[in-house]
């Protein structure tokens, strides 16, 4: 039975995937709830079913009091056959229309609406551009992938089970005054409208302070996470104390606003129960009097009162229900900032593969400054010929990482065109220009997982010999096999860590350099690819790395001119332009700036504050 309603919705069915999603609240939603329409009519429904039923029972009570007024026998005699079904009703039947309400909307709804929003979402921000994630705190990212698919739950689940239930049953208490006793329902409706208008003023209220309160937290967990990301600079700065204080301001923000927040409930709560007092009086007082005048009986005198008591229970319950409905949609507009945000950085219409035929690199008029004045690069001329070994030098901020990311098309260049063999990567997808690209960055962060899984990254179908190979490759193999995690696993199956802070800094870049060899792409790409090795593994691994190039077409940027000396050709990059080129024993011939770099080396790497 579970398993049926769990299934009536896939979470991960297929769905038409855009680039710019709705921007506004109920058109993001109404995308998200395409897939429920069916399962939401019939929860709807059955909703509706469990409320009529509720007041058909206080309904029957004022009956049965009328009823009991008679001798028993009689009222046996005459009435025992409804009595029975009724009570056959209340013990088969209702539990088994209630058992549909709850099952279509705890079981078919809940767990796959807020599943569906999860898998999307991520999906979806999967897409962006890494320039995208450098524009936000990935904590802040996460919270948002994290607590807008349990709002968007609360909210479906409070318009069932309490705004479709409380509507249903509120039309269904105003029938039952109206068939007791027609002037009963003037109190009723004076209380309604009373009611309407507490809520319109909460709703006003709370959703923008619920907003207010979901950013705040938000802030709280971008910069604990921050600090908690970075806790090796916290420690070794010693800054604790300024680490809380910066967190305490955004806790103390937090707790502003939730303070605003609970004002505007205890403000409702005070309201809500001075008109329900009103209620109460109004309605049974009411009733009772037309009864001492004879014209309502006690079973209406009865079923009046039980209904507004019952109304008094319910009002608190879906004043709350409707104020968590509209503050859980502050939760979910949140999240929209970062979920609806459109992919600007997208495969062109049409574009087809990366066919890479020899690897030739062509560059032409290049141009990127993100946006600013200043910064990036300078209208670069280039080309590599197949197989050409290129390294690529010049002080912090001469444009050396943003080559490489405009390459990767990390980013889209702002003038100019890069080909490869003769195609333009803007036009082709952006998935097989990066398949066909072996990257090891500086920073050589890696996945929370195990190491087979972390150099398996770069060709997932390897087998595990052919792993096992380029482990040995890059001089990671014997390291590997005496790793141990807390957890017991041990060699290949160890986790890392996040980020692979459970390896050292050399541990890491070896895992990394062992990934790029299994990979084993035509080009490849060497941002400081030997920076965290010590002297003695940078040694060992040297040849490694050039048995690696044979045949590729590379760009080497590094700081140790010692390990770019070999390259066919070097290029020197100064504020966004290449100001020399040429070998290494020719550009030392020129006496230019690669020869003021290599002459203020100390230790081998690259002095550039020196050498200004």
């Amino acid at each position: 039975m579970f398993r049926y309603f769990e299934n009536l919705v896939d979470p991960y069915c297929d769905h038409p995937e855009t680039d710019r999603p709705p921007t506004r609240l109920w058109p993001f939603l109404k995308v998200y709830a395409e897939p429920f329409w069916r399962v939401f009519f019939w929860t709807g429904l059955m909703s509706v079913v469990v409320a009529a039923i509720e007041v058909g029972l206080i309904y029957y009570m004022g009956r049965l009091v009328d009823l009991l007024e008679g001798p028993p026998a009689q009222v046996w005699a005459q009435y025992g056959t409804e009595l029975v079904m009724v009570a056959l009703f209340l013990l088969i039947l209702r539990p088994a229309l209630h058992a549909v309400d709850v099952l279509l909307l705890n079981n078919a709804v809940l767990p796959n609406f807020g599943t569906l929003i999860r898998w999307r979402a991520h999906k979806h921000v999967l897409r962006q551009s890494v320039g995208w994630f450098e524009n936000d705190f990935a904590g802040r990212i996460a919270n948002r992938i994290m607590q807008t698919p349990p709002a968007a739950g609360e909210v479906v689940f409070q318009v069932f089970d309490a705004i479709s239930f409380s509507l249903a049953y509120f039309i269904g208490a105003a029938i039952l005054l109206a068939t007791a006793e027609p002037v009963l329902l003037l109190p009723l409706l004076l209380w309604c409208l009373a009611y309407a208008a507490l809520i319109r003023w909460t709703v006003a209220r709370v959703e923008p302070a619920s907003k207010a309160a979901s950013d705040a937290r938000s802030a709280v967990t971008g910069r604990v996470v921050d600090a908690y990301t970075n806790i090796h600079s916290v420690k070794m700065f010693a800054h604790h104390s300024q680490e809380l204080d910066y967190a305490k301001e955004a806790i103390e923000h937090s707790r502003r606003t939730f303070q605003t927040e609970m004002r505007i409930f205890t403000t409702m709560d005070l309201t809500l129960v001075t008109l329900n007092g009103f209620l109460i009086v109004g309605v049974t007082g009411w009733a009772v009097y037309l009864w001492m005048q004879g014209q309502a009986t006690v079973g209406a005198v009865a079923a009046a009162t039980a209904l507004t008591l019952r109304l008094n229970a319910m009002t608190g319950w879906i004043m709350w229900a409707l104020t968590t409905f509209f503050r859980q949609l502050g939760v979910v507009a949140e999240g929209m900032e970062t979920i609806a945000q459109p992919i600007d950085l997208t495969d062109r219409p049409g574009a087809q593969p990366l066919t890479l035929t020899e690897g030739r690199i062509e560059i032409r008029g290049l141009s990127h400054h993100y946006g600013r004045d200043f910064g990036g690069l300078d209208r670069i001329d280039l080309t590599i010929a197949p197989g050409e070994k290129v390294g690529l030098i010049g002080r912090s901020g001469a444009g050396k990482s943003t080559l490489v990311k405009l390459l990767l098309r990390f980013y889209d260049a702002e003038a100019g065109r890069i080909l490869i063999d003769g195609q333009d990567i803007a036009n082709v997808t952006q998935d097989s220009l990066r398949r066909q690209i072996g990257m090891v960055q500086q920073d050589s962060a890696l996945l929370h997982r195990s190491v087979r899984d972390n150099i398996l990254y770069g060709r997932p179908e390897a087998s595990e010999a052919e792993m096992i190979a380029a482990a040995k490759q890059a001089e990671a193999h014997r390291f590997i096999l005496d790793l141990a995690d807390p957890e017991g696993r041990r060699g290949y199956d160890a986790h890392v860590g996040e980020r692979g802070v459970k390896l050292s800094g050399g541990q890491r870049q070896r895992v990394t350099l062992a990934r790029v060899i299994l990979k084993d792409a035509p080009i490849l790409l060497l941002d400081e690819a030997t920076s965290a090795l010590d002297s003695e593994v940078e040694a060992a691994i040297q040849d490694t790395l050039y048995g690696m190039m044979e045949g590729k077409t590379v760009i080497a940027i590094a700081h140790r001119l010692s390990t770019i000396a070999r390259m066919d050709r070097i290029l020197v990059m100064d504020r966004g332009r290449i100001v020399e080129e040429g070998s290494h024993a020719g550009l030392l011939a020129q006496g230019g700036l690669y020869a003021q770099f290599w002459g203020r080396q100390s230790g081998g790497f690259l002095n550039a504050e020196a050498a200004e």
